[in-house]
């Protein structure tokens, strides 16, 4: 239970709170969080810290890595970001999310050593997480980067084994406007003489140039390593030479396109780690199976659903292929929602031809466009069918109509569109566990 000193007794009143402390939702440099991770002492007695930045698949990565270290017996805290039902999930350890009091407690920390400094919610719930992982005495921290890389909040912490996944237009404002400049911004997570990996097979070559400059140890997707789940059991390949797995073929089944490539990934930041030696069977399993919600997640039923939180055009042709190879009898019928920053046109351009029906939706976030645009941008696409909602519960009611029994219903275009359909089916008693 929280003391009468605390600011706040609930979670829900820190968080509500931590919106409006800081002038912009968004403020990247790391002088403020710096200083309070110093005067928390954070930045002491560090674990073994694993950093992951890049556009698509980092959050894919982080929870593979953090899986796998787990199952080889090790403690591991593990941050990740944004979340979708419960603002818990962005902080576990071993695998569990930590509670509410947990979090309050680390908030009250935070605010007691921030003096006059502001901190946005982001920088708060880093700071929380860091801190609840020193009081659980973890082995291992892996930190998921939030946007960006060099300003972001847990760059504050130097990586001991930095990933870089796969880099493509996003958050052009904060950014750039081209890989070159997002891949620099990214490349800011590497150290000097310490190791990274690239996880896809052309990066920028902003990202190589920051890596010789700063003497990075570095392996790369498609020449130190790959992941082969075409064949029987899986084949990962390590500079030259190559081992069969064993894994399940359902697990190889899962494991095609960008899935594939950011498993790799991570398992080349745990043989970067010296600890490949640990990846027997049953470490394979329990860590090449995890997946954080919300990433081509099938949710079985009649008609099936796939929550995907594809939000630019990279990951929108990840999901029009995983589309194209995996279809459904009936109809595709797609409910989506993105915010009015996005490069929509490319989105939409990859996917209209695996979507038979669009159901455009609003959804609450004053970034969102607005859903009536949505539908008219829809509409202009060649042989399009458009079904505007008003609401979700309406978009979902249009979308299995549609659908029928033997098709599918996918849902996209950001975090906040799949919560909203995903709280509707939990509602509902179905189970949305990523299996």
């Amino acid at each position: 239970m929280q003391t009468s000193t605390t600011r706040f007794q609930t979670l829900q009143e820190w968080l509500a709170w931590q919106e409006t402390l800081h002038p912009t939702a968004i403020d990247l440099e790391l002088e403020r969080v710096s200083a309070v991770a110093d005067a928390l002492h954070l930045r002491t007695e560090v674990p073994t810290t694993v950093t992951v930045a890049g556009t698509n698949g980092k959050g894919t990565v982080a929870t593979v890595v953090a899986a796998l270290l787990q199952a080889m017996g090790f403690r591991v805290g593990l941050y990740t970001s944004p979340h979708l039902l419960r603002y818990n999930e962005r902080v576990s350890v071993n695998g569990e999310p930590v509670s509410d009091d947990d979090l309050c407690r680390a908030f009250a920390a935070a605010d007691a050593a921030r003096g006059s400094r502001t901190l946005t919610y982001f920088e708060f719930g880093t700071l929380a997480a860091a801190w609840l992982f020193r009081e659980n005495k973890v082995d291992f921290q892996v930190l998921e980067v939030g946007l960006g890389g060099r300003l972001d909040a847990v760059n504050v912490w130097d990586a001991d084994v930095a990933a870089i996944t796969s880099i493509d237009l996003d958050h052009q404002a904060w950014l750039g406007n081209d890989r070159e400049r997002i891949g620099w911004e990214k490349a800011g997570i590497l150290r000097p003489g310490r190791a990274a990996v690239l996880g896809e097979v052309s990066p920028p070559a902003s990202v190589l140039r920051e890596a010789q400059r700063l003497g990075v140890r570095l392996c790369r997707f498609g020449q130190d390593f790959m992941f082969d789940g075409s064949i029987a059991g899986g084949r990962w390949c390590w500079a030259g030479a190559s081992a069969d797995l064993g894994l399940d073929p359902d697990l190889t089944t899962a494991l095609s396109g960008a899935r594939g490539q950011n498993v790799a990934t991570a398992l080349a930041v745990v043989h970067l780690l010296g600890l490949e030696d640990r990846l027997d069977q049953e470490v394979l399993r329990a860590g090449l199976g995890a997946s954080p919600p919300g990433r081509l997640q099938r949710v079985p039923g009649t008609p099936e659903w796939l929550l995907d939180v594809a939000h630019n055009p990279q990951s929108a042709r990840e999901l029009a292929g995983w589309l194209a190879r995996h279809r459904v009898q009936g109809p595709v019928v797609a409910i989506v929602a993105v915010m009015a920053d996005k490069e929509r046109g490319p989105m939409f351009a990859a996917l209209d031809p695996e979507i038979d029906v669009w159901v455009p939706v609003p959804i609450a976030s004053r970034r969102a466009l607005a859903a009536h645009e949505l539908a008219r941008e829809l509409g202009a696409l060649p042989g399009s069918r458009v079904i505007p909602a008003n609401e979700t519960g309406a978009a979902m009611s249009v979308a299995m109509e549609e659908a029928g029994r033997h098709g599918r219903i996918v849902v996209f275009g950001s975090f906040l569109t799949v919560q909203a359909v995903m709280e509707r089916l939990q509602a509902a008693g179905v189970n949305t566990v990523p299996v």
